[in-house]
């Protein structure tokens, strides 16, 4: 016999032996027989009596019986229906993928003459307890799991900022998942600039570390954060050499000593949601209609494992940041290293000096806005240095000045030394006074926006919504609540598809697009909060299938 082919029965011999340790785990009774008819006690060299040999065509031959050949790729594939169609060939009272109907349970008559149920027991196959726990287990996996919270020193803190985050989870998901990829392109390309300064040493893990604020250095006011952008600064200046990363708390082993993250519990999660999808697909495939929170949990599912994809190597759940002390600078380097601070209301977050947790809200601050907000500064800057000089003849001094103090509420602090030009201020135009800082809403990456992943993007972001629409034919109460889900699932997609073509959206006039801007992402909120409760109201009157299931359903060990 071949290598090749000897491989090929001890795979085949094992894999047939998994499914009918499912099985008999399953059935209980009467499985011996077919246990020893078609599964060796072990994969080492004990092969089944009645599998004989694989011909060159790699066909398996049953020389006892006039049953078909079945190929290695038939029997890979369908190896849980062959085992189902042998167990009931040898006990009369199952059939091949039986049919189990939900025990009578108290119905509604309506007016189209058909009889919905209510509230459903359990029975051998499942009832509405198994149906919302099953479902909501699901979203919990595709929403709590999946959160990475930044950095906070306090733990009490951080859960405040991961239940908010799950909560945002809940009701926008595809936000989820774009703040997930933005924060994945940011950590790329910080990964780029650094190589060259780190041997190439430096990682994803590292760059994730660093965007979620887990880098922070001593200042008589307290501990302060480094963000990427002056990560970098330090490393292009010759101010932090990476050999000595491991004593700034940037060792990766260390990294992820700290986090809770594991590939394991990642994987088993994902295995539980593909679990979930091969359900629906079964139950499609034999005419059986899915519950409307089984759509609704279906919908996550795709953008949960985006999202995972964007953050498989971000680290989670860190309680304690690394701190360190900035090497000596002089007076101007610091105040560069200082003017480039994305913000510093992330600097007291989780200490006792916090006085507001308004912040656990709030995601973290990206490059590409600090960035878009020195542009926005610098053209500010020269038109006002154009409007001084044309009224003065002059050019203003102190030009390094202008720039933002997060800690004046106002946008302010233009300190121009030429104090003729400061007087004046009162007389400039409204357009050059400072403003009050923008509430934004949502500013995407213009990396990514001007991309063509983008348009990809807003569509599978869409999809969302769209997978809650497979039950748009479903049962509900009444034909208000029907047409309230139909009208809110087409709300959400096209609200959210307006909503992510606008680049930044802030609480700002700015003409009449402003209230398109902002009116979208308020119709798409009110959209999720009917369906959400559309989804759990419709459990009172219910179509009696969607609690009728497969036997082969049943036949699955729940992996979690």
């Amino acid at each position: 016999m071949m290598w090749k082919e000897k491989i090929q029965q001890i795979l085949l011999a094992s894999w047939l032996n998994y499914y009918a340790l499912l099985m008999r785990y399953a059935c209980r009774k009467n499985i011996h027989a077919a246990y020893q008819q078609l599964v060796i006690p072990s994969a080492l060299g004990l092969y089944i009596p009645r599998i004989q040999t694989f011909l060159g065509s790699s066909y398996l031959v049953d020389n006892d019986s006039s049953q078909p050949k079945y190929s290695l790729k038939h029997l890979l594939i369908c190896g849980p229906f062959i085992l189902v169609k042998f167990k009931a060939s040898m006990d009369p009272t199952i059939t091949a993928l039986p049919r189990l109907h939900a025990s009578a349970p108290n119905s509604t008559p309506q007016e189209n003459g058909t009889n919905l149920v209510g509230w459903v027991d359990e029975s051998p196959n499942r009832g509405t307890q198994k149906l919302i726990s099953s479902c909501c287990f699901t979203i919990f996996i595709c929403t709590w799991v999946v959160i990475h919270p930044r950095v906070c020193n306090r733990k009490s803190v951080a859960f405040l900022h991961k239940l908010a985050l799950f909560l945002k989870s809940i009701m926008a998901p595809e936000l989820i998942a774009v703040e997930g990829l933005q924060e994945w392109s940011q950590s790329r390309k910080m990964v780029r600039n650094c190589e060259k300064y780190t041997e190439k040493e430096f990682k994803l893990v590292h760059a994730f570390y660093i965007s979620m604020l887990g880098l922070r250095y001593r200042t008589e006011r307290g501990d302060k954060v480094i963000w990427p952008n002056q990560f970098e600064w330090l490393l292009e200046n010759g101010h932090l050499e990476w050999r000595f990363h491991k004593s700034w708390g940037l060792d990766e082993s260390d990294i992820k000593d700290k986090s809770s993250a594991d590939g394991t519990v990642k994987m088993a999660a994902l295995i539980q949601a593909a679990w979930f999808v091969v359900q629906a697909i079964v139950r499609a495939a034999h005419n059986l209609p899915l519950a409307q929170l089984e759509s609704m949990s279906l919908s996550y599912i795709p953008l949960f494992i985006v999202t995972y994809f964007f953050w498989w190597n971000k680290p989670r759940d860190i309680h304690s940041p690394s701190v360190i002390n900035l090497p000596q600078m002089t007076a101007e380097e610091l105040s560069t290293f200082e003017k480039m601070s994305i913000s510093n209301l992330f600097d007291n977050e989780g200490t006792v000096e916090q006085t507001s947790y308004w912040n656990v809200w709030a995601l973290t601050p990206r490059v590409f806005e600090k960035e878009a907000e020195d542009k926005a500064l610098e053209v500010e800057k020269a038109a006002y240095e154009a409007f001084i000089q044309a009224q003065y003849g002059k050019e203003p001094t102190g030009k390094g000045n202008l720039r933002r103090d997060d800690n004046d509420p106002e946008l302010g602090n233009y300190g121009f030394g030429d104090t003729r030009a400061s007087r004046s201020c009162a007389s400039l135009p409204l357009a050059f006074h400072p403003k009050p800082r923008d509430i934004v809403v949502a500013h995407w990456d213009p990396d990514l926006y001007g991309s063509k992943i983008w348009p990809l993007a807003c569509l599978f972001g869409a999809s969302f919504g769209a997978l809650h629409l497979i039950s748009w034919h479903g049962t509900f109460p009444s034909i208000a609540e029907l047409w309230l889900w139909r009208a809110s699932g087409l709300a959400s997609i096209g609200s959210l598809l307006v909503f992510m073509h606008f680049p930044k959206v802030v609480f700002r006039w700015g003409g009449p697009l402003t209230i398109i801007s902002l009116v979208s992402p308020a119709v798409y909120f009110l959209s999720r909060i009917a369906m959400i409760g559309g989804v759990f109201a419709a459990l009172r009157a219910s179509d009696p299938r969607i609690y009728d299931t497969y036997a082969i359903l049943n036949y699955w060990i729940h992996l979690l």
